[in-house]
């Protein structure tokens, strides 16, 4: 694994929110970190050799940690997912209205037939 982080971030806009750049971790194969929230929520990121998980178990892990996983489109039509601190969930709507987004589905409530 290999960090670089900048003392003084890069700063941008978008939609009218400060984004801040602090830098870039590189993982190899099978590496993983932790992200954790102000409010101690974690998420964790692990990269493979086909790319990369993006976050535990949405029904399962993430769940657990507090969060409901949002598949969100914008106006542009550009697809993210977000994971939303339950108690935050006012918070993430209005966030949406400002954003001109909106949630097309919960992933975490996804019922796909088990294989």
């Amino acid at each position: 694994m290999k960090v670089e982080i900048e003392e003084t971030p890069r700063e941008f806009e978008v939609q009218g929110i400060i984004i801040k750049d602090f830098g870039k971790v590189t993982l190899d194969p099978q590496d993983m970190i932790s992200l954790v929230s102000a409010s101690g929520k974690e998420c964790d990121f692990t990269a493979m050799d086909w790319g990369f998980y993006l976050a535990p178990s949405l029904n399962s892990r993430l769940r657990s940690q507090g969060f409901k996983v949002a598949l969100v489109i914008n106006k542009q039509g550009r697809l993210f997912i977000n994971a939303v601190e339950v108690e935050k969930m006012q918070l993430f709507q209005e966030y949406l209205a400002h954003q001109e987004s909106e949630t097309l589905c919960w992933l975490d409530e996804w019922d796909a037939p088990r294989r």
